[in-house]
């Protein structure tokens, strides 16, 4: 990969809880300018930690990053605050959409323009360009965000992030809790957002199927670390990867297939951990 389209560069990076808990054990990971690069696995194997330690959030949760680095488009970014980063162009979109439930969906639109200062009417193109991309929202615009759907509040998530006109989107399992038609359409909108206007995403995901489908290079994490990377088509025609998480895998006798825990064969074969 050339280092000249490096967007994001993060390189061995360990992640410390309270003090004592280690979640990231060197983590390293890139994403290209105008890609879209998936982190996958299961609850707890540290994809939200890896992007709450782009975005600069895990002092909110007691957690640092505590060995290795993190670069954006070369500039050492791990140490500057969340407005910094904004300011920067990286906005994060968190699991479970987290819309200000008391406000419309265009007031919370609106709300990640805050720290915009090219004027209202640019402000107001954005927000054309969002309703654009979200014709739902244009519909509910007027309504409290409590009484919308989750995939309208998703969706909301993800236009107020665009509302601050990012260079790249970390999407925190934008599928969860939703209909699988909803699902494919928030992952079509993303297709589009990085196709039309070039923004890059980092999106962490456990629905390996759907995210294979979009990404353009996917990581695989387990326990903290990264066990397998390579481009999206490439995982989607790996072994393991049907086996273990697209759920094609199976044994010739038509028994059932065993469970990720029971055959742990990546470590038999070598193919995962060194």
């Amino acid at each position: 990969m050339s280092s000249q389209n490096i967007l994001l560069n993060v390189n061995g990076i360990e992640v410390i809880y309270n003090h004592v808990i280690l979640v990231l054990k060197g983590v390293s990971l890139q994403v290209r300018e105008g890609a879209v690069v998936a982190l996958l696995g299961g609850n707890g194997a540290g994809k939200t930690t890896t992007l709450r330690a782009v975005s600069n959030l895990l002092a909110g949760e007691r957690g640092a990053v505590t060995k290795g680095s993190i670069e954006l488009r070369g500039e050492r970014i791990d140490r500057l605050s969340t407005a910094a980063m904004v300011g920067r162009g990286v906005i994060q979109v968190m699991e479970g959409r987290h819309c200000f439930a008391h406000l419309s969906i265009e007031e919370n639109l609106l709300t990640g323009a805050y720290t915009r200062k090219d004027g209202k009417a640019a402000i107001a193109a954005t927000l054309d360009k969002v309703y654009n991309y979200f014709p739902r929202l244009k519909a509910r615009r007027s309504s409290q965000a409590a009484y919308t759907s989750g995939g309208e509040q998703q969706m909301c998530a993800i236009g107020r992030a665009l509302m601050a006109n990012p260079t790249m989107v970390l999407l925190d399992e934008p599928s969860m809790g939703l209909a699988p038609q909803i699902v494919e359409e928030v992952f079509e909108i993303v297709k589009d957002l990085n196709q039309r206007e070039g923004v890059s995403f980092l999106l962490a995901e456990q629905n390996t199927h759907m995210a294979l489908r979009y990404a353009d290079h996917g990581y695989i994490l387990e326990n903290g670390r990264v066990v397998l990377d390579g481009a999206a088509a490439a995982l989607r025609e790996n072994e393991d990867v049907q086996e273990f998480y697209l759920g094609l895998g199976g044994t010739d006798d038509g028994s059932p297939r065993k469970s990720f825990k029971d055959v742990k064969s990546y470590k038999r074969r070598k193919r995962w951990l060194a």
